[in-house]
Parts: structure tokens; C-alpha cells; sequence
């Protein structure tokens, strides 16, 4: 059987309704019309006289010659895609669209002037970028880069470390004022915290061989990092702040350090991308930027 360039562009297409797990999503991902998607997998089904996909109003799914089919189809997309990675990688100024989503605190304060220079060094990149404290579903979003502060969970996405960050105790003179400062790791159980909802509820300090495991309780919790620092600030409890986010603070007088002999786990900062992104020149340049930036003085 012959193939033709549009059942090719077919093939693409049905290859993308399957991983994005809608006709809506793989429009989106394609820049195309739900329409054209859906005459593709109805051409496609036509051309091949057999049925891909069970549809209802809500749901797709494969049906088994359907999952023979797509393993075909998903090659021809990556090999499709790579071809397009090589001829970029020969082009002698890295050119493109960068899609990046990372948290909205250390977006604005970190990751935002990281690439206010970097932009400057490569004007033929674009981005995009996408503030949320949020964990966007990377594949489906068609995002080249997330800025995340845990290790990987999906195990189909590839990490590199991109920095660390160190963080403090704080609290505000006001709340100090009321409840006192906190002399040694056993008082902070007695004293109000603002929980930030994407750490653990338990807080560990060492000092040498000794360590303190305290369990953090308060009566204001938030998702966001900007948040939960204004809320100390206000003089609502303690919490753990990264340092680039405290630094300023303490030196205006809004925040107090608190235990600063005392050693915390560090926040590792990871760069999160799909399989395969990582022959891109725009996307190595990026994470090498971002790697060489955050460690030179001053850190992350």
C-alpha cells in the first residue's frame, strides 16, 4: 500500500490524540482545529478500512489493532522530530520556541532574571513562560522545560540538577515581640508555623551528630511561596524560607533569623524534560545557562 503525505500528516496526528488522550488536547498541541483532527482519524480509518479508536463523548480509547498502529505512528512522529532537532543543532545561532513553566516565587525572583540574560545572549529564541505553583502536566502542555523542587516522579521524563537552594528560619519582630525568640530546637514546638503545603509536615535541624525533628502546626496554609513569606512578615507564625527570599528581608528588618547554627536539608532545584528534548540546542543551551548561573556568586 502506498503512503501519501497526507496520510502521513495523519499518521502524526493519530499518534497525537494518543498521547495527549484527547481529539481537544492534540488540536491544541498542533495548532490545529478539533475538526481537522477528527477528519484525520476518520480519514485515517477509512484509508485503512479498520477501526483505531472507540470514542464516546468524553473518553478515547485504542482498540488492539489501533495499539499495533499507534507504536508505528509514534515512531514516525520522534523520527520526524529528531530530523528537525538535527538541522537546528547545525544552524550556527540557536533559533525556536522555548515553552518553560516553573513556580511563581522562584519564577519572579530566580528563574525571570536568569532569563532576562539569557535572552539577551540568544534574541532569536522565544519564551514562554508559565508562572504556576501548580505541577503542569509536562507531555500534554508541550512544555521544553519545568523548574520543580522535588525529584521526578514520572519516570518516562528525564531531570538535571540545576541548583540548590539553603534556607532559614524566620519570623516576624512582631511575632517575636508576643512569643518570644526561639532559643533551641525543642521551644519551636510551642510556636505557631505558616505550612506551606509543598514541603512536609515535619522539620529536621541538625547540629554535629545531633538532630531535631519538629512537627510544624499553625492555622494559616498556603500553596504558594510569595504567600507564605507575607504571612510571616504579618506576624503569623515561623517557617522555613529559601535564603534568596529571606536575604532582603532580614536585611530590611521585616524578618528575624532564628537558630542559625542549626542546619536544614537543602531544596534541590531540578530541570524537568521529555524524553529526547535534550538534543535541542536551544534546550542544552538553556540548561547550561541555567546550571552556570546559579553557581556563581551570588547563589540561587
Amino acid at each position: 500500500m502506498d503512503i501519501s503525505f497526507e496520510q502521513l500528516k495523519s499518521m502524526v496526528v493519530f499518534a497525537q490524540v494518543i498521547e495527549q488522550g484527547t481529539l481537544s488536547g492534540a488540536a491544541k498541541r498542533l495548532s490545529l482545529s478539533r475538526a481537522v483532527v477528527s477528519y484525520h482519524i476518520k480519514k485515517l480509518e477509512a484509508q485503512l478500512e479498520i477501526k483505531l479508536l472507540n470514542r464516546s463523548t468524553r473518553t478515547i480509547s485504542l482498540t488492539e489493532a489501533g495499539s499495533e498502529y499507534y507504536q508505528h505512528c509514534r515512531v514516525i512522529a520522534e523520527q520526524a522530530f529528531a530530523a528537525n532537532q538535527q538541522i537546528e543543532n547545525l544552524k550556527s545561532e540557536p533559533v525556536g520556541l522555548l515553552k518553560i513553566t516553573c513556580p511563581v516565587n522562584v519564577g519572579l525572583q530566580t528563574i525571570v532574571p536568569a532569563l532576562n540574560e539569557f535572552r539577551a545572549l540568544y534574541p532569536k529564541i522565544e519564551l514562554d513562560v508559565m508562572l504556576t505553583d501548580e505541577v503542569v502536566n509536562i507531555m500534554k502542555e508541550g512544555i521544553d522545560l519545568a523548574i520543580r523542587g522535588a525529584p521526578l516522579v514520572d519516570s518516562g521524563l528525564q531531570a538535571t540538577k540545576l541548583s540548590t537552594l539553603s534556607t532559614c528560619l524566620c519570623g516576624a519582630p512582631s511575632y517575636f515581640e508576643k512569643f518570644g525568640l526561639p532559643k533551641h530546637p525543642t521551644d519551636l514546638h510551642k510556636h505557631q508555623w505558616v505550612i506551606y503545603k509543598l514541603t512536609s509536615g515535619a522539620l529536621e535541624l541538625t547540629k554535629g551528630t545531633r538532630s531535631f525533628s519538629i512537627e510544624m502546626k499553625g492555622t494559616i496554609t498556603t500553596n504558594n511561596a510569595a504567600a507564605r513569606t507575607a504571612f510571616v512578615e504579618g506576624g503569623h507564625g515561623l517557617a522555613r524560607i529559601p535564603l534568596y527570599d529571606a536575604t532582603p528581608k532580614i536585611q530590611q528588618g521585616s524578618l528575624i533569623r532564628v537558630l542559625a547554627e542549626y542546619t536544614m536539608k537543602d531544596i534541590n532545584i531540578y530541570g524537568v524534560f521529555p524524553p529526547g528534548s535534550a538534543d535541542s540546542k536551544k534546550l542544552r543551551l538553556l540548561i547550561d545557562y541555567l546550571k552556570n548561573y546559579f553557581n556563581k556568586p551570588p547563589l540561587l
